[in-house]
């Protein structure tokens, strides 16, 4: 497995086993700002690849995403490396984001136990189809969960009903005017780092709660203004 650390493994220190999308690797420029900045705050980043990925990295080849069972024996098994006595919250990005979802859902059919998970960008639905919902696995889901969603979001965005969607122990931050990548329109009158900025920040804090005092309902928590 392909892996990547941002920061030490300090003792007690979380850890952020953060998961890449669909299309891009795990050094992807997304990928690696976001580890950067959640290391500049304090936390452990540690990133991996799923097979699939591996495959296109070592063979040059356009491998098409594992199927969710394979997906979620290599996030366990990301998470398994984690030397002992570190809280580790799950996340990824888009369908990492989902697998992190999905994994803290059935996490002790394997063998693993975060204390919470995250997505930046979640798929809530294919573009367009607001009625195909990929979240039917969260009501089973007792962790808390923390959503970071771009407001103009094509896999869910803020003109849906997005925060219904989400049971209650998972809390939902709107990042303003950012696309799937949080990516603002230049006439926002925010950049892109602005906007990565927020969203590592609110990461961050979520990670730290959950390290500290796990909470049943997520939603009780606000980002610092």
């Amino acid at each position: 497995m392909f892996t990547l650390k941002d920061g030490k493994w300090l003792d007690g220190q979380p850890v952020v086993v953060l998961a890449h999308g669909a299309g891009a690797p795990m050094d992807s420029p997304f990928m690696t700002t976001m580890a950067g900045r959640l290391s500049d705050l304090g936390l452990t980043v540690l990133r991996f690849e799923f097979p699939y990925m591996a495959r296109r990295r070592t063979e040059g080849c356009k491998a098409p995403p594992d199927r969710a069972p394979k997906l979620l024996n290599a996030f366990a098994d990301a998470v398994r490396s984690v030397p002992v006595g570190h809280p580790v919250i799950v996340a990824g990005k888009s369908m990492g984001g989902r697998m992190a979802s999905l994994l803290a859902a059935a996490a002790g059919e394997f063998g693993v136990h975060p204390c919470g998970w995250a997505a930046l960008g979640y798929p809530f639905h294919p573009p367009g189809k607001p009625d195909r919902l990929r979240t039917e696995h969260m009501a089973a889901c007792r962790l808390p969960g923390l959503v970071i969603q771009g407001t103009r979001d094509p896999f869910g965005s803020a003109r849906e009903p997005v925060a219904s969607w989400l049971p209650a122990n998972v809390g939902l931050v709107w990042i303003e005017d950012g696309n799937h990548d949080l990516m603002p329109r230049k006439s926002s009158g925010r950049t892109h780092e602005d906007n990565l900025e927020a969203a590592a920040k609110a990461l961050s804090d979520f990670v730290l709660r959950c390290a500290r005092r796990p909470a049943p309902d997520a939603r009780s928590w606000q980002p610092a203004e």
